[in-house]
């Protein structure tokens, strides 16, 4: 009979992939078709939450099923990252009068990250303090001790690491190793690789224009045949925001959710505060907030939805070029340095919040300023080299409590609601590069206000 129920599961998530498809054979835009998947994925996880629980065997097999098209498509964006930056940011440079733009675009990129970064931590460690959060009355069970020791042993990995042995992790060795991702740096690795030889282009200009020439053709149809497969796999979007939701939503305990209930609502209203103050940069910068989060919202429900700022660079520097008017290589160079550097949520607000509350177990009083601001600096520099994916966050506060000498086998407290902050933390990652980029994009001139202005212009990923 169980089998039976799970086969239904899918049959019912294959006719919702079906409505989606009819109606991309509609023509219907593809921000209102992700839109369909996020609202059609939330009422069938809710459905399946009331019919059989969260942790049913159907639940746990039905699900396995959707991953298929969940977590296929994610891998599918994984598959694009390296090939897209490489062959954007290449072709990006060698287009520039002169390699001096480089370096500024990447300063002006990482300062925003890290500022930002700075900031989302004293919203952090505010918003800890307002709702008066402590380790000291959480408890946990077996799960989480389990993960309290497994994180205790992971810190002798990060232990001890100065800030210029983790910035030496940036520079590639060996960039064919760095196009795998073997390493939590190699997608920064890869972009300073990328850099590299479109620099090295600009000065085979100068010696054989001929040479140079050949090798931008190559680049040249590289690079169209890359976004063309982009574009393919874009047009997948809605069907990927489908089953993720719907599995998210199905499996969530919601009464592990209200045990910690406090410390969930206390997450989001720092992520929400700190995404307003993204929102009040771009007011300053001269661009409409309200047309900002219209024509990016698309980017970050399904930042939401894949927990991963990483498998979000493809559809994040399409926003960005298409929708948002950032050239190019900003928008290349803010999605891929926003993936490993300054990320707000899990490299911000999350491990200052952590650190705020274990403080008092380690008898050290985290309103003192000394504590404020120590913890506000170690944030910002333990910010390099977060991997932007599922487990970037635990990362960064395994390096800032080890840091402030705070105990890190109590961050595995917070095990059982740890997907569910990282949605929130993930998007607001995501808004922090994209932001990053138009601000960028604006000191050097290099956005198109016609493009932001326009609220006709979508991503051409409407049409089979």
């Amino acid at each position: 009979m169980e089998t039976l129920w799970v086969i239904i599961n899918v049959l019912v998530l294959i006719l919702l992939v079906g409505i989606l498809y009819w109606m991309q054979k509609k023509h219907y835009s593809f921000t209102k078709r992700v839109f369909a998947g996020l609202g059609l994925g939330v009422l069938f996880g809710v459905a399946l939450q009331l019919i059989y629980t969260s942790t049913s065997d159907v639940v746990v097999k039905s699900t396995d099923w959707f991953n298929l098209i969940g977590y296929g498509y994610v891998r599918l964006l994984q598959m694009m990252v390296i090939p897209l930056i490489m062959v954007s940011i290449i072709s990006a440079i060698m287009k520039l009068k002169g390699g001096r733009n480089v370096g500024k675009m990447s300063g002006l990129i990482i300062t925003v990250l890290l500022l930002t970064t700075a900031v989302a931590a004293a919203v952090g460690i505010t918003t800890a303090l307002a709702f008066d959060l402590s380790a000291v009355n959480i408890q946990g069970g077996a799960a989480e001790e389990q993960q309290g020791a497994l994180l205790q042993e992971r810190l002798g990995d990060v232990e001890g690491r100065t800030l210029p042995q983790q910035i030496l992790d940036f520079i590639p060795s060996n960039p064919f190793a760095d196009m795998t991702g073997a390493r939590r740096t190699s997608t920064i690795a890869v972009v300073i690789f990328s850099a590299f030889i479109g620099i090295a282009v600009l000065g085979l200009d100068r010696k054989n224009k001929e040479q140079a020439e050949t090798f931008r053709n190559m680049i040249s149809a590289v690079y169209g045949v890359v976004m063309r497969i982009v574009t393919l796999v874009l047009r997948l979007t809605p069907y990927g925001i489908l089953a993720l939701m719907a599995k998210t939503i199905a499996t969530t305990d919601l009464q592990v959710i209200m045990n910690l209930i406090d410390f969930v609502l206390a997450s989001y209203v720092a992520l929400i505060v700190m995404f307003i103050i993204h929102l009040v940069l771009l007011a300053i910068f001269g661009f409409n907030p309200l047309k900002y989060v219209k024509k990016v919202f698309p980017t970050l429900t399904f930042a939401f939805t894949s927990r991963s700022s990483a498998a979000t660079i493809p559809l994040n520097v399409q926003t960005q070029n298409k929708k948002l008017g950032v050239s190019e290589g900003i928008a290349n160079l803010s999605a891929s340095f926003g993936a490993t550097i300054g990320q707000n949520g899990c490299a911000g607000i999350y491990p200052a919040m952590l650190a705020v509350m274990i403080a008092p177990t380690a008898g050290v009083d985290p309103t003192s300023w000394s504590f404020i601001l120590t913890l506000i600096v170690v944030v910002m520099i333990s910010s390099f080299g977060v991997a932007g994916v599922g487990g970037g966050a635990t990362f960064a506060s395994l390096i800032v409590l080890s840091t402030m000498n705070l105990p890190v086998a109590l961050a595995g407290l917070l095990i059982s609601v740890e997907p569910l902050i990282d949605m929130g933390r993930t998007a607001l990652n995501v808004n922090d590069s994209m932001t990053a980029g138009v601000i960028t994009g604006k000191v050097m001139n290099e956005v198109d206000k016609d493009v932001f202005n326009d609220d006709n212009i979508e991503l051409d990923l409407v049409q089979g």
